[in-house]
């Protein structure tokens, strides 16, 4: 009863025999009254502790200690006791079932008559329980605050934190019986409006906004009930089976049991944060199955108010989902609840899940991290109320989605429909037809206080000597960092830089565990042919040499084994047809496959889950074509210059790592191509001798990787470039206008391919332009402003239609590509 943060099993021994015992009895009927006074009778805690000495009852409730404990001068041992009740054991698993709720009542909380006819016919079903002792001084010496309170005659404060310490100790005892899965808090906003250091706070905020105190505490009280998940067992078990079959009939989930067992055996020490990439609706019930099955505690999982709409928003509570609202305002009370909830979880090791892309990908590839709750999260680690969190990385990629054509359809000017109770019927209709595989994955866990002080917070701890990896400059419309003098302004300007860097490191380890597909590479290869149809042959020809490139790097893959014969291929060309991503011609001498007319932003989000895999292969590409186009003495550092302008040009769609190591990934790349290239000394003719052995290997990867996002940002420079640099941008509104203005750019083919059409893409483009300061506006009288920024804008434009004549030049030099047929 004394450590609230701790989550050992373990029954304390008083450290000497105490004189009295004082068992605190949480008792919910004459049954169980009946059952823990027998219990005592006949010297169960004189058993189960190995002590001999008197035993008073008291009923768990905080007016009765308040008068029959925290007053006694003696020093008792304080024993909570109760009675545990446990559903019948089905498969060697005692967990809920609706069958059982054919008797009308809860197995684990039974009514009395019930009970009664247990305690005869099933008497395996309970037993009584014991949570961890505590002396009275000890309990006063945890709760100094509140101690001090009773010794000034105000009882409540203490009685209720001993009832709430009771209650936590006796929900460790059972979870050593009925498992970690079921691990739920209790007495949480009482426990948080209790805290002398919260209502401290809220007496600031009071005094900032110029509202009473009680006002101010309302509006907390009510804030925490709405965003306090009361978590039931009963409902967890219930609503487990009910929507396992929406994701089971679907897919095949493959776990990683590896990761799972070293996350195991740090959950015991510190709380974890799960992370994982957001590609479907779906996500949260596919990890929480995995974790469920595997023992672990449930995941608060934080979500958008949006779902929290009937019956799945008051259903979803009760399993641990925490709904906050999409935006907080200046609403400074509702900031610090959830600030405050935030902390309270992690010091209490409840483990939390959010998906910090802020919502679910449009393209398949990881989107822009969101930072909101991480700084919530590094607010918690600063203030030293907790040891450190593990923040763990999960990619969950899907072989198939079926909610794809909603996906693409919001990409093109559709409206998204607001999710409600027609939406989840019609959406668990759609989850009823097989898709393949679904992969879990888990990257390296971060520790959050290592990470922060690597980054140069300046309130967590020193920094440590750690390796800094990929502390690469996030993309951002933000200023360098301030030159001011002012302290507190370049502390707070730090802490944001870490906790940039920290999402970013975060959405590295993702990508590093994310795992190529199946229809990821038949769409690679698909997509790269500018609308011709291949044969069977043909595709498996494209294929072949990329397995070979994924076998070099060693990346992880889901069952490409499938692709390395025709009639694997085949059947993975076939389930893309049936899923109305590939078309498939069947009159002529033998069947051809391409994209399905008006299916390219799906067969895209496929491609799109393992593009990162690609990207550098196809930056290289583009800077030998560029090192051979210049016709400079120096080729070599042509080929560079052009290949970091690339990534500079692509920040906002990938996360590239700091310049040096980016560097040596691009000579990793060179020495896949070419192993002989150190032993080059002729820089002159590296282009002619490097583009030889790009088409000998076999494939390339510009045109079937890059396309789409330079011909999306050359939409936006064209419509930047005929504006009057007077206007005001109303990024709205020029989206809307990309998306109309692509469509016609398609129609006349200066685009290759619909899937550049699409909002998700010009929104990152607008990005790139405003980090290029090509969104100012210039007055009419300001003549020199105005032509530089129409130059600028111009020129943006003409360095976008470049590249994109390179890719297509790279598209010719493809051998698997028929226009060189």
């Amino acid at each position: 009863m004394i450590d609230h943060r701790g989550d050992s099993p373990a029954i304390a021994q008083p450290r000497t025999t105490p004189e009295s015992v004082v068992a605190l009895i949480d008792a919910a009927s004459s049954v169980e009254r009946e059952l823990i006074g027998t219990w005592l009778a006949e010297g169960g805690i004189g058993a189960e502790l190995g002590i001999s000495a008197p035993v008073t009852q008291l009923d768990l409730d905080a007016s009765a200690v308040a008068t029959q404990l925290i007053g006694r001068r003696d020093d008792p041992l304080v024993v909570p006791v109760r009675v545990l009740w446990l559903p019948p054991e089905r498969d060697g698993v005692r967990r809920v079932t609706f069958a059982d709720l054919a008797l009308l009542t809860n197995p684990r909380k039974p009514n009395r008559l019930v009970q009664r006819r247990l305690l005869t016919k099933a008497p395996d079903r309970h037993l009584v329980l014991t949570g961890a002792p505590a002396r009275l001084s000890e309990l006063r010496a945890n709760n100094p605050e509140a101690a001090a309170l009773f010794e000034k005659n105000t009882t409540e404060p203490f009685a209720r934190a001993i009832v709430r310490a009771a209650v936590v100790a006796l929900e460790r005892a059972e979870r050593t019986v009925i498992g970690d899965r079921y691990k739920v808090p209790r007495l949480v906003a009482e426990e948080i409006l209790d805290s002398p250091d919260f209502l401290r706070r809220l007496e600031l905020i009071a005094d900032q906004i110029g509202a009473s105190s009680p006002e101010v505490y309302r509006r907390a009280e009510k804030a925490l009930n709405e965003l306090v998940a009361a978590q039931s067992r009963l409902i967890s078990d219930l609503f487990t089976q009910a929507m396992r079959p929406v994701h089971t009939s679907a897919w095949k989930v493959d776990s990683d049991e590896s990761g799972l067992s070293a996350l195991r055996d740090l959950n015991r020490r510190f709380p974890l944060v799960f992370l994982p990439s957001h590609r479907s609706y779906v996500d949260a019930f596919v990890l929480g199955d995995v974790l469920a099955r595997n023992d672990f505690p449930p995941n608060h999982v934080i979500g958008g108010a949006n779902l929290s709409f009937w019956p799945m928003g008051p259903i979803a509570r009760r399993t641990g989902t925490v709904f906050i609202r999409r935006s907080f305002g200046d609403d400074e009370v509702y900031k610090a609840v959830v600030e405050e909830y935030f902390a309270y979880l992690l010091v209490k090791r409840f483990n939390l899940e959010w998906y910090f892309e802020g919502g679910r990908t449009r393209t398949g590839k990881l989107r822009p991290p969101r930072y909101g709750l991480l700084n919530y999260l590094a607010a918690a680690v600063r203030s030293n109320r907790i040891d450190d969190v593990m923040l763990v990385p999960v990619s969950i990629t899907y072989e198939r989605l079926n909610e794809l054509g909603a996906i693409a359809t919001e990409q093109v000017g559709g409206k998204k429909k607001p999710e409600g109770l027609a939406w989840l019927a019609r959406y668990i209709r759609s989850q009823q037809h097989s898709a393949g595989h679904v992969y879990v994955r888990f990257g390296e866990p971060l520790s959050a206080r290592d990470r922060l002080a690597a980054y140069g917070d300046p309130l967590t701890a020193p920094p440590l000597t750690i390796p800094l990896h990929r502390t690469e400059r996030l993309p951002s419309d933000s200023t360098e960092m301030s030159t001011s003098t002012d302290q507190s302004a370049e502390t707070t300007e730090r802490e944001r830089k870490a906790v940039q860097r920290l999402a970013f490191e975060v959405a590295v380890g993702i990508n590093a565990v994310t795992p190529i597909t199946v229809n990821a590479l038949a769409t690679l290869a698909l997509l790269g042919i500018h609308g011709r149809a291949l044969t069977l042959g043909e595709v498996r020809t494209a294929i072949a040499p990329v397995l070979g490139y994924l076998d070099k790097r060693e990346l992880p893959g889901g069952e490409l084994e499938a692709l390395r014969d025709e009639q694997g291929v085949a059947v993975v060309l076939e389930q893309l047809s049936l899923a109305k991503v590939v078309t498939v011609y069947r009159g002529g001498l033998e069947p051809v496959y391409s994209i399905e007319p008006g299916a390219h932003l799906e067969a895209a989000f496929y491609r799109n889950s393992a593009v990162h895999w690609f990207v550098n292969r196809a930056i290289l590409e583009l800077a030998i074509l560029a090192a051979v186009d210049s016709g400079d003495a120096d080729a070599l550092r042509t080929g560079w210059d052009e290949a970091f302008r690339l990534r500079d040009l692509l920040k906002f769609e990938f996360f590239f790592p700091e310049r040096s190591e980016f560097a040596e990934q691009m000579v990793a790349e060179m020495l896949l191509v070419d192993p002989d290239w150190y032993s080059h000394t002729r820089r002159d003719t590296l282009g002619t001798d490097i583009l030889a052995k790009l088409t000998a290997s076999g494939f390339l990867m510009a045109h079937r990787v890059l396309r789409s996002f330079i011909d999306a940002q050359l939409v936006v420079a064209e419509r930047l470039a005929a504006r009057d640099p007077s206007d005001d941008i109303d990024r709205k509104g020029l989206i809307t206008e990309c998306i109309a203005v692509g469509k016609q750019m398609m129609l006349q083919q200066r685009l290759n391919s619909p899937e550049s059409v699409a909002a998700e893409l010009f929104t990152s483009a607008l990005k790139l332009a405003d980090n290029y300061r090509l969104l100012e506006t210039v007055p009419d009288n300001a003549e020199q402003p105005r032509a530089e920024l129409i130059q600028r804008r111009t020129d943006f434009a003409e360095r976008l239609r470049d590249i994109g004549a390179r890719i297509t030049r790279a598209a010719a030099l493809d051998p698997s590509n028929m226009e060189t047929w």
